[in-house]
């Protein structure tokens, strides 16, 4: 402690010198409270002023009339394989990211036997939607333990930090082989064998263990993950090594429906670990009022002094739909597959042929399952999508509803044609989950409740379907700024995805914009922040494609004091490094609000 407080001391010696000074901002410091004019002086990668700074910055940044942030901590992404190849991870890189969790929904790449490595590409690619090509191609493999992979992640720079989980799937892998893959019932020394590697990549690093039990997770075959059905006395062994390392979240993947009945464990897990549990809650439509009982579940837990908390989304789990994405309306039919896989110009040709819509709109979809054929042919679900504001649609601009008020054609039609537009890159949208109502009202009740969390940015992951990477710019411009109906205030959602997210995952360090604490900044032209329309990029290992969405009014973010991107543009600087561990609060914030 003392050598801590020395150093910083000693970068206060010299106030007149800085890093980097930001001048005259609305500092908006992450706890909470109202914003204020502020200069803030940075050095060494810490805050160390906030006020009226007198000195001087070896970069200055004039912050008039725009608004200063901690960078945003995304505790909810799937980097895993991305980490090892892009340094600007994005596109949580563009979206004012400086810190994300990676390793959630219990899928990952460590540790692994060398015989099963393409087994966990199959199972991302089927989970998260990663084109496979994609992870072969990229990944260079250089592990088999957790802490190996760790150490080949410590060789590597980004725009942001990078922390880590340790997921259930390729644990469960790498102690039973085929039995893991399987889900078959896991004997007394492979429990403890999971509980032994779990304590040891938590040891190393990690900042917690996931894990996923909702049949929606699959393998590229259609598989259910390993540990998908995996007994409870497994989930709980595992629990012990969490309480053993003195630390570690445990964040699980549920099935909907039986989010209730899983507080039983849930319960079980936060008394043995003594630390947070949290869960993905969304609302689906076969079973629209769940939530109501998970709310008062939650509360009775931590009455009870468990920290359990459900981890929500900012806006609607929604497909993005295109013809070069992953679904459409038409997927399933006879003439796109006989044209599936021409070369994208050529395929847009033969779509604009009169021939090829009219065959197309005469045929129906004879082998998708029920859940995709739902997705595909619910068009009283479906909108058109042009950017950020339609993640709110009104039920009366749905395909359905504008085709019956056109009168000039089927819902089918019109989708065909607007998949059209925009030189063939039009693009629709399928709110799937947490729409039920054909609004985002029950989102804001779940998002205030005290005992939720702001998560599933899914950032770098589900390529050719969803791309919500820039969920932290939609909370504020949607929910600050733009909604019509119930907003939240700008400070408020602010501390939300900062103080509030990073204390979670333990890192204790960032995610405030007071002295001592990691020069994370956002520094955002607040009336001209946006986010753009989604697109097609062609820009994953082997050309693989993905869906990426930038954003405009970042005029700067900033990790650990060094700029990485100045108005959407990176600068070439990569500061970020791997969390390893939780990470402590600095010496000199007695007081300090968290």
């Amino acid at each position: 402690m003392l050598a801590s407080l020395a150093r910083f001391d000693a970068m206060t010696d010299s106030p007149e010198s800085f890093d980097l000074v930001i001048r005259g901002g609305q500092v908006i410091d992450g706890s909470g409270s109202p914003g204020q004019i502020a200069d803030i002086a940075v050095r060494d990668g810490l805050v160390v002023e906030v006020g009226e700074v007198l000195g001087t910055g070896t970069q200055e940044i004039d912050a008039a009339g725009l608004i200063v942030t901690p960078g945003w901590v995304d505790i909810h992404t799937h980097y895993d394989a991305q980490a090892t190849w892009d340094p600007e991870l994005t596109p949580s890189g563009w979206h004012g990211v400086t810190t994300v969790v990676v390793g959630n929904c219990g899928v990952g790449f460590a540790p692994v036997n060398p015989d099963e490595q393409e087994f966990l590409v199959r199972v991302m690619e089927g989970v998260e939607d990663i084109p496979g090509a994609a992870l072969t191609e990229g990944i260079n493999w250089g592990w088999e333990t957790f802490p190996e992979y760790l150490d080949a992640l410590d060789k590597l720079d980004w725009v942001c930090d990078v922390g880590t989980q340790v997921p259930h799937v390729a644990v469960r892998t790498y102690v039973m082989g085929e039995r893991g893959s399987l889900n078959n019932e896991a004997t007394r020394t492979e429990r403890e064998q999971m509980a032994t590697i779990t304590r040891e990549a938590l040891d190393s690093g990690a900042l917690g263990f996931s894990t996923s039990r909702t049949p929606l997770h699959k393998t590229i075959e259609g598989a259910p993950v390993p540990g998908t059905f995996a007994e409870e006395n497994e989930l709980i062994t595992i629990a012990g090594a969490i309480r053993d390392a003195g630390h570690g979240v445990f964040q699980g993947a549920l099935h909907h429906p039986e989010v209730p009945d899983s507080f039983r464990w849930l319960r079980q897990i936060a008394a043995i670990t003594g630390g947070n549990v949290t869960f993905n809650l969304n609302q689906i439509d076969s079973n629209p009022d769940v939530w109501q009982e998970v709310l008062p579940l939650l509360d009775k837990a931590n009455a009870d002094g468990l920290l359990v908390n459900a981890q929500v989304a900012g806006r609607a789990i929604g497909i993005l739909m295109s013809w070069e994405g992953t679904v459409h309306p038409f997927v399933g039919h006879p003439t796109w597959k006989q044209i599936a896989d021409l070369p994208v110009e050529e395929r847009l040709k033969k779509l604009r042929d009169p021939a090829i819509r009219s065959a197309m709109l005469s045929e129906t979809s004879g082998d998708l399952t029920s859940f995709n054929l739902f997705v595909t042919t619910s068009f009283d679900k479906m909108y058109p999508f042009t950017g950020e504001t339609d993640y709110e649609p009104k039920p009366s601009q749905s395909l359905q509803a504008l085709a019956q008020s056109q009168g000039t054609g089927s819902a089918a039609e019109l989708a065909y044609d607007l998949l059209l537009e925009a030189g063939g890159k039009g693009l629709l949208y399928f709110p799937l989950m947490n729409y039920t109502a054909g609004n985002l009202d029950l989102t804001h009740t779940l998002q205030r409740h005290p005992h939720t969390l702001m998560g599933l940015s899914d950032g770098g992951a589900h390529c050719g379907a969803i791309c919500d990477g820039g969920m932290p710019t939609f909370m504020i411009t949607h929910w600050t700024r733009d909604r019509e109906g119930e907003r939240f205030d700008l400070p408020w959602m602010v501390h939300r995805q900062t103080r509030q997210t990073a204390e979670h995952y333990g890192l204790y360090d960032r995610g405030l914009l007071q002295r001592g604490y990691r020069a994370d900044i956002n520094v955002i032209d607040y009336d001209n922040l946006d986010v753009e329309p989604a697109q097609i990029a062609y820009d994953l290992p082997t050309g693989a494609r993905r869906y990426v969405q930038r954003a405009r009014g970042y005029r700067a973010t900033i990790c650990a004091g060094v700029v990485v991107a100045e108005n959407g543009i990176f600068t070439g600087q990569y500061p970020g490094r791997l969390i390893r561990g939780p990470q402590p609060r600095p010496p000199l914030d007695a007081g300090v609000a968290n």
